[in-house]
Protein backbone atom coordinates (compact mmCIF):
# COMPACT_ATOMS: atom_id res chain seq x y z
CA UNK A 1 0.00 0.00 0.00
CA UNK A 2 1.21 3.46 -0.88
CA UNK A 3 -0.30 6.95 0.15
CA UNK A 4 -0.05 10.24 -2.08
CA UNK A 5 -1.14 13.17 -2.40
CA UNK A 6 -4.75 13.23 -4.78
CA UNK A 7 -4.00 14.20 -8.52
CA UNK A 8 -6.28 15.84 -10.86
CA UNK A 9 -5.86 12.87 -13.18
CA UNK A 10 -6.66 10.35 -10.34
CA UNK A 11 -10.30 12.35 -9.01
CA UNK A 12 -12.43 10.01 -11.73
CA UNK A 13 -10.87 6.55 -10.15
CA UNK A 14 -11.00 7.17 -6.33
CA UNK A 15 -14.85 8.51 -7.06
CA UNK A 16 -15.91 5.64 -9.61
CA UNK A 17 -14.01 3.19 -6.66
CA UNK A 18 -16.57 4.26 -4.10
CA UNK A 19 -14.83 6.86 -2.44
CA UNK A 20 -16.50 10.34 -1.85
CA UNK A 21 -14.82 13.44 -2.73
CA UNK A 22 -17.01 15.61 -0.57
CA UNK A 23 -14.39 18.63 -0.16
CA UNK A 24 -13.11 17.97 -3.08
CA UNK A 25 -13.45 21.62 -4.60
CA UNK A 26 -13.50 23.29 -0.70
CA UNK A 27 -11.99 26.78 -0.18
CA UNK A 28 -8.45 27.00 1.69
CA UNK A 29 -6.02 24.78 1.54
CA UNK A 30 -6.65 21.66 1.86
CA UNK A 31 -5.48 18.66 0.18
CA UNK A 32 -6.18 14.43 -0.47
CA UNK A 33 -4.22 11.93 0.56
CA UNK A 34 -5.51 8.59 -1.04
CA UNK A 35 -4.80 5.07 -0.04
CA UNK A 36 -3.67 2.69 -2.65
CA UNK A 37 -3.43 -0.87 -3.18
CA UNK A 38 -1.49 -1.63 -6.12
CA UNK A 39 -3.53 0.55 -8.87
CA UNK A 40 -6.92 0.72 -6.98
CA UNK A 41 -7.70 3.23 -4.33
CA UNK A 42 -8.96 2.13 -0.99
CA UNK A 43 -8.99 5.33 0.91
CA UNK A 44 -8.87 8.13 1.58
CA UNK A 45 -8.05 11.28 4.25
CA UNK A 46 -8.60 15.41 3.98
CA UNK A 47 -5.91 17.33 5.35
CA UNK A 48 -6.76 21.01 5.91
CA UNK A 49 -4.18 23.03 6.67
CA UNK A 50 -5.92 25.71 8.66
CA UNK A 51 -4.93 27.42 11.79
CA UNK A 52 -4.71 24.69 13.48
CA UNK A 53 -4.54 21.74 10.70
CA UNK A 54 -7.72 19.32 10.79
CA UNK A 55 -7.31 15.56 9.69
CA UNK A 56 -10.75 15.07 7.95
CA UNK A 57 -13.14 12.54 6.34
CA UNK A 58 -11.12 9.58 6.54
CA UNK A 59 -12.98 6.86 4.60
CA UNK A 60 -11.82 3.37 3.76
CA UNK A 61 -13.27 0.94 1.42
CA UNK A 62 -15.21 -1.74 3.39
CA UNK A 63 -13.74 -4.63 2.10
CA UNK A 64 -10.35 -2.16 3.24
CA UNK A 65 -10.98 -1.68 6.63
CA UNK A 66 -8.85 -3.41 9.61
CA UNK A 67 -6.26 -3.92 7.22
CA UNK A 68 -4.14 -0.48 8.85
CA UNK A 69 -5.49 1.86 5.84
CA UNK A 70 -6.77 5.09 7.85
CA UNK A 71 -4.16 4.15 10.41
CA UNK A 72 -1.41 4.74 7.51
CA UNK A 73 -3.62 7.33 6.12
CA UNK A 74 -3.46 9.57 9.67
CA UNK A 75 0.60 9.20 10.05
CA UNK A 76 0.86 10.70 6.48
CA UNK A 77 -1.17 13.38 7.53
CA UNK A 78 0.47 14.40 10.71
CA UNK A 79 3.72 13.92 8.61
CA UNK A 80 2.38 16.21 5.66
CA UNK A 81 1.17 18.86 8.50
CA UNK A 82 4.80 18.00 10.25
CA UNK A 83 6.21 18.80 7.24
CA UNK A 84 4.19 22.29 6.41
CA UNK A 85 5.70 23.67 10.10
CA UNK A 86 2.61 23.09 11.80
CA UNK A 87 3.53 21.08 15.63
CA UNK A 88 -0.65 19.76 16.10
CA UNK A 89 -3.13 18.19 14.60
CA UNK A 90 -6.71 18.42 15.42
CA UNK A 91 -9.85 15.99 14.12
CA UNK A 92 -13.32 15.63 15.02
CA UNK A 93 -14.39 12.08 16.03
CA UNK A 94 -18.19 11.35 16.24
CA UNK A 95 -19.36 10.41 20.07
CA UNK A 96 -20.81 7.05 18.60
CA UNK A 97 -18.08 5.65 16.50
CA UNK A 98 -16.13 3.63 19.10
CA UNK A 99 -13.81 1.89 16.49
CA UNK A 100 -12.52 5.70 15.02
CA UNK A 101 -11.87 6.53 18.58
CA UNK A 102 -9.73 3.33 19.14
CA UNK A 103 -7.80 4.05 16.24
CA UNK A 104 -6.82 7.61 17.09
CA UNK A 105 -6.49 7.25 20.87
CA UNK A 106 -3.92 4.29 19.71
CA UNK A 107 -2.02 7.05 17.65
CA UNK A 108 -2.27 9.34 20.72
CA UNK A 109 -4.90 11.92 19.92
CA UNK A 110 -6.95 12.81 23.25
CA UNK A 111 -9.52 14.85 23.91
CA UNK A 112 -9.34 18.99 23.52
CA UNK A 113 -11.67 19.71 26.54
CA UNK A 114 -13.68 21.82 23.88
CA UNK A 115 -17.59 20.84 24.74
CA UNK A 116 -18.75 18.32 21.88
CA UNK A 117 -20.16 20.10 19.02
CA UNK A 118 -24.07 19.06 17.70
CA UNK A 119 -24.15 19.26 13.92
CA UNK A 120 -27.80 19.01 12.79
CA UNK A 121 -29.39 19.90 9.51
CA UNK A 122 -28.50 19.72 5.85
CA UNK A 123 -24.75 19.70 4.69
CA UNK A 124 -24.00 20.18 0.95
CA UNK A 125 -21.16 17.85 -0.25
CA UNK A 126 -19.71 17.56 -3.44
CA UNK A 127 -22.17 14.79 -4.49
CA UNK A 128 -25.11 16.54 -3.15
CA UNK A 129 -26.84 17.47 0.15
CA UNK A 130 -27.13 15.16 3.28
CA UNK A 131 -28.61 15.18 6.07
CA UNK A 132 -26.37 15.28 9.73
CA UNK A 133 -27.33 14.60 13.02
CA UNK A 134 -24.36 13.91 14.72
CA UNK A 135 -22.35 15.01 17.91
CA UNK A 136 -18.79 15.48 17.47
CA UNK A 137 -15.67 15.42 19.94
CA UNK A 138 -12.69 17.54 19.13
CA UNK A 139 -9.47 15.82 19.59
CA UNK A 140 -5.68 16.78 19.20
CA UNK A 141 -2.46 15.51 18.53
CA UNK A 142 1.00 16.96 19.31
CA UNK A 143 3.68 16.32 16.65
Amino acid sequence: MRIERLEAADVDRVVAAGLGLARLHQHGDGFYLVAWDGGNPVGHAHVALGTPPELQDVEVLPAHRRRGVATALTRAAEEAVAAAGHRRLTLTVSVGAEPAQALYRSLGYADTGLPPRRVVGTIAIRSGPIQVDDTLLTWEKNL
